[in-house]
């Protein structure tokens, strides 16, 4: 299954093992089960410290799975189903870590989650296809290793479709603790831990309280956000980026082929080398904190940045780079079922329904790559479009229109999503061309109509479009007076990473001319 190269990457890697490591297998005859057992002999003869074997008398534990342990001690680390694809490095980062070998997580970190309580037995569901399954199954996985209280097992949803159906997983990755739903969607190992732990919240409260004063705080830690945190720190002055999740929907995208000087990469791996690039700077990055309000400065000439959990920030001058989230129809039914077959991300959920009936509601290029990347796994897929014609790019539309299981409607606004109050099971629209109300049976629907710029908080202090887009000019200055914004969020046409980039960068060297032209306070 995996041919000479990767065996001799994976090699060099076992190497680095701290102690003896057992993959010890449970399988069934079933074509995962053949499957499974081929990656496994694979990796047989690997390193003299990992022994591969299967085991058929263990009970309650699903079949086909593996499990990941150090000789002599119960695994605490399971995979059910083959981790190839994106869950490749989740599994070899599994059996690195089970052995010892020590994560590159803060020591803080670590020290929180060995604290935990236990039990805590994890399952999380997932497709090998979502790029933000591995930030979970890798962060339950670390908790696994270093802490005997924790279990984790990763059921790839696709494999164990009849345990996704009897609990209604519909959106991926999700996860369960002690068999109650726990949480869904990318979460990052403080996240989880922050969850866990009923005190994190106050505790990061007040050591964000204690912070002096920057020359530039950067709100938002997309494209944007990342280049203004990056040219402000080579200026040599104090800097901080502040994001409710670092890399935002940069980390939801699967392919980008249009980042120049980079024929092909992916949202995940670009995301980490921002975040890399930015902390080399010395950037102060605190993450997972939403903003809340922005109060312009006073008589002391700080800007103050107030963070949901009530600790304030204060800056100098301030960028704004918040970022844009999903457009959401607006439909009766469609918050009740979101998550229940209402998804926005093809590439994570669309495994999940497989041999299904789907609809894309959406034609422009999103849309249409949606129903191409979807018409690959799902039974059939219609797509609807309001306009009379489709938006995307023609070489797109003419890569759709050549799929045999797909079909298009235009002039179809879709007016309510439905349901048995478990899952979708279908939608209307309404024909605008006839008037006529439109029954359509799906279990799933991808709504892919754009973004809405994440500015809600800001109406009461900066100047807005009339989209919610930050009213910037040429220089990237905003309403407020050493207040600058840049990306998705601001008024300039063409939402792209590289115009992000781009901008983020004007928006850092106005905050820098703006400081040099102004007196700091005492």
């Amino acid at each position: 299954m995996l041919d000479d190269g990767i065996k001799t990457q994976l090699s060099g890697y076992f190497e680095r093992l701290e102690a003896p490591i057992d993959l010890v297998a449970t399988l069934d005859a079933s074509d995962g089960g053949a499957e499974m057992r081929a990656f496994l002999e694979s990796l047989r003869g690997l390193s003299p410290k990992l022994t591969v074997r299967e085991d058929s008398t263990l009970a309650d534990v699903r079949r086909p799975s593996f499990s990941v342990g150090r000789t002599g001690e119960a695994p605490r680390i399971r995979f059910a189903g083959v981790p190839m694809g994106h869950e490749f490095t989740s599994f070899i980062l599994a059996v690195l870590q089970a052995s010892g070998y020590p994560p590159k997580v803060d020591a803080a970190t670590l020290d929180a989650v060995r604290a935990l309580p236990g039990p805590l037995h994890f399952v999380t569901y997932v497709s090998l296809t979502c790029q933000n399954c591995p930030d979970v199954v890798q962060a339950l996985n670390l908790m696994a290793a270093i802490n005997p209280g924790v279990t984790h097992v990763m059921v790839d949803g696709s494999m164990y479709q009849d345990e996704v159906n009897t609990r209604q997983v519909m959106a991926v990755p999700s996860v369960f603790l002690n068999d109650a739903a726990f949480g869904q969607g990318r979460m990052t190992l403080d996240e989880i831990v922050a969850k866990l732990d009923s005190g994190a919240e106050a505790r990061a409260a007040a050591m964000l309280a204690d912070k002096a004063p920057y020359d530039v705080l950067v709100v938002g830690g997309g494209p944007a956000g990342a280049s203004a945190a990056i040219y402000a720190a080579r200026k040599g002055i104090r800097t901080g980026l502040v994001s409710e999740r670092f890399g935002g929907q940069v980390g939801d995208t699967l392919g980008i082929e249009n980042f120049i000087s980079i024929e092909y990469t992916e949202g995940p791996k670009l995301v980490a080398a921002l975040e890399s690039h930015v902390r080399s700077y010395g950037v102060d990055v605190v993450d997972l904190q939403r903003a809340t309000r922005l109060t312009p400065a006073g008589a002391d000439g700080l800007h103050q940045l107030t963070l949901a959990n009530g600790a304030v920030l204060r800056a100098r001058s301030v960028i704004l780079a918040p970022g844009a989230r999903w457009r959401e129809m607006k439909v009766p039914g469609e918050t009740e079922y979101r998550t229940k077959g209402v998804a926005f991300c093809p590439h994570c959920d669309g495994p999940l329904f497989k041999g299904k009936r789907v609809a894309v509601v959406g034609g422009g290029n999103s849309g249409v790559e949606a129903a191409i990347d979807l018409a690959g796994v799902v039974g059939h897929v219609t797509l609807l479009e309001f306009d009379s014609k489709l938006r995307a790019d023609a070489v797109l539309q003419s890569k759709l229109r050549s799929l045999p299981n797909v079909e298009i409607r235009v002039n179809a606004q879709t007016t309510e999503v439905t349901g048995d109050g478990a899952k979708v099971d279908g939608l209307f629209y309404t024909d605008r061309a006839s008037g006529e109300r439109v029954r359509l049976d799906v279990a799933g629907i991808f709504v892919q109509i754009g973004l809405l710029p994440n500015t809600d908080w800001l109406r009461e202090t900066i100047a807005l479009s009339r989209f919610g887009e930050i009213e910037i000019d040429a220089r990237g200055a905003t309403s407020v007076p050493g207040v600058f914004a840049a990306g998705d969020a601001t008024t300039v046409p063409f939402k792209q990473i590289v115009i992000a980039l781009g901008e983020g960068a004007k928006a850092s060297l106005s905050a820098f001319d703006h400081l040099i032209r102004t007196s700091a306070p005492a």
